[in-house]
């Protein structure tokens, strides 16, 4: 992973989305002028709507790849207009030059004066479709990978546009976020990646909780509550 430069830095608070007006703040992340300060719970003045789903120590920050966007706009043009300027996914970190094959899980990377632990994917949810009136988006940002991945803090400090993003170790330089991806959606109940993956250090708690719950039943989750808002 070579240093990269972020773009920006983006906060936000939760308001209606929707026709169920369900609290987000997926549409209101916008580029901090300066630095922000980043805590065990995210970054300063940042909310999240549903904290039993989203935000927390394991899911404090969120980087989304801003080569993405290019992409997006010409395979779906109707996205375009929002994907003008950073923080159309809702992310709080943005960068060009970064994108999930360059990653791995527990990676551990100075940003500014705080240090951050990749802990797991972005897992999308209806709330993407709705920001981009786009109800199969979900479903296309888990098919094809460009999902973006969520950071702890483990020392707290400020992080700012134009900072560097930098390695700093890479205690499971085999799972990359493509492989986790894969086995995530594709070879969903490969037993032996499945105990590996729950044993990553530096992983998520949900993500382990997965991957044991796949062993522990040999079933895969239901989808359709995050995927499109329905009841599971």
């Amino acid at each position: 992973m070579q240093p990269v430069i972020l773009d920006a830095v983006l906060t936000g608070t939760p308001q209606p989305l929707g026709p169920k007006a369900a609290p987000s703040s997926i549409a209101t992340r916008v580029p901090a002028a300066g630095p922000v300060q980043a805590g065990p719970l995210g970054l300063a003045g940042d909310a999240v709507g549903d904290g039993t789903v989203h935000g927390g120590p394991d899911k404090a920050i969120h980087f989304y790849p801003r080569d993405h966007y290019d992409r997006w706009a010409a395979e779906q043009p109707p996205m375009a207009p929002l994907l003008a300027a950073p923080g159309a996914f809702g992310e709080n970190l943005s960068a060009r030059g970064l994108g999930e094959a360059d990653v791995c899980l527990g990676d551990i990377v100075r940003a500014g004066s705080a240090l951050l632990q990749l802990t797991q994917s972005r897992q999308p949810c209806w709330k993407l479709g709705v920001r981009f009136g786009l109800p199969a988006l979900p479903r296309l940002v888990q098919k094809t990978g460009r999902t973006g991945w969520y950071y702890r803090v483990l020392e707290s400090g400020a992080i700012g546009p134009g900072d560097p993003l930098t390695l700093v170790d890479r205690p499971n330089p085999g799972w990359t976020l493509p492989r986790t991806l894969r086995l995530l959606y594709v070879d969903m109940l490969d037993p032996e990646a499945l105990a590996t993956l729950a044993a990553l250090p530096g992983i998520s708690a949900g993500l382990a909780r997965t991957a044991r719950t796949r062993l522990e039943t040999l079933a895969v989750e239901d989808w359709s509550r995050r995927l499109d808002g329905a009841p599971s």
